[in-house]
């Protein structure tokens, strides 16, 4: 095979993982521009603290994905690596949240502290992450079941951080964090999606973080044949999960200035990944593509943003986010892709001969 088939071939299959969320993303856009042509419009405006800025749903989409994006991002190391999910993350960013707010509470609050603070919740979920990563890689337990522990225990634990206390915090500087920064009419959230979107791109380019996880996840005995550290290369993936898990926490916890651990981020875990199986990536792990899963989140955030526009009532909103999605993820299964395959095959092999045919009448 040369070398242009080769990268034909690759752009073809990259082009086939991003063909769910962009569909989604597509249909959202189309469904929402016939229902209400205003409904992408951005307008300027004050907020609260006087300062001039952005508002609209495209803002509220992009705003409040955030979260999600970013662990979509860690969630997509995991599922690649381990072929399972995190079902603890919802309850990991309550407990990242609670230190944060800790450490934010023992003094005044400045630049160094908000620093300390937020390295301390890294830690924090970093070490938790290094947890559910140990019972998966050294114990081999699925990770879905590994998990299901910090899921259980993790807001309980959260709870006993603060002393079973609902603690808040007032300060300019959380309030830029999970907000807007004075003088910057786009959230803050945004940009830190933009930056830890960077950080990943950045790493795949220069390591072989990306290439490892996907072969640990294709064939775990042949890439420790190989010399891969398996059990190294999965736990990685959970402590990056728990990094982004704190960032998340943290950005919730900001915009709120408060935490309540039987709130915060409740249920993202299904959305985080629903948000990675809609961006086209096999949740029996192997080969990925980050991209596909941020998109995803963005088409859930969509869809949600879309529901509440309708006027539909919050404790319907979940049966419908959950046929959309099911009616997304059906569409991009392999037995979809495979009819709509040997569809389009069949299609251009009846048109062959007609078109042979038209060419020797010429």
């Amino acid at each position: 095979m040369s070398i242009g088939s080769r990268k034909t071939k690759r752009l073809k299959s990259e082009y086939s993982q991003m063909f769910i969320p962009l569909i989604a993303l597509a249909l959202l856009v189309i469904f929402n521009l016939i229902r209400d042509p205003s409904f992408f419009s951005v307008v300027v405006t004050a907020n609260n603290e006087g300062n001039t800025v952005l508002a609209g749903n495209l803002i509220s989409i992009l705003n409040g994905a955030s979260e999600l994006a970013i662990l979509a991002m860690g969630m997509t190391l995991v599922t690649s690596a381990s072929g399972g999910q995190d079902i603890s993350v919802g309850a990991a960013a309550a407990i990242a949240g609670s230190v944060f707010i800790k450490v934010l509470r023992v003094g005044s609050i400045t630049p160094a502290t908000v620093l300390l603070a937020f390295l301390a919740c890294c830690v924090v979920a970093m070490l938790f992450g290094a947890f559910n990563g140990t019972l998966v890689a050294v114990f081999n337990i699925q990770p879905m079941i590994a998990t299901l522990i910090l899921y259980t225990a993790g807001r309980s634990i959260a709870y006993w951080i603060n002393g079973g206390a609902t603690p808040t915090v007032s300060s300019p500087l959380i309030k830029s964090i999970g907000g807007f920064i004075p003088g910057v009419p786009i959230p803050t959230p945004i940009f830190i999606v933009i930056i830890c979107g960077i950080i990943f791109a950045l790493l795949f380019k220069f390591t072989n973080l990306a290439l490892y996880t996907q072969a640990v996840g294709i064939n775990s005995q042949a890439a420790r044949l190989n010399g891969i550290n398996t059990i190294g290369m999965k736990l990685l993936t959970f402590v990056i999960l728990g990094l982004c898990v704190a960032v998340a926490g943290c950005i919730s916890v900001s915009r709120l200035g408060l935490i309540n651990h039987e709130t915060i981020l409740i249920e993202i875990e299904m959305d985080a990944i629903l948000a990675v199986a809609i961006g086209g990536n096999a949740l029996s792990g192997g080969k990925f593509k980050m991209a596909g899963s941020v998109l995803g989140a963005y088409a859930i955030q969509m869809l949600t943003t879309t529901l509440y526009a309708m006027k539909v009532s919050s404790t319907s909103i979940k049966a419908y986010k959950a046929v959309v999605i099911i009616l997304i993820v059906a569409i991009g299964s392999p037995v979809v892709k495979s009819a709509v395959s040997q569809l389009w095959s069949r299609l251009v092999k009846r048109n062959e001969p007609a078109a042979t045919g038209r060419g020797k009448l010429t």
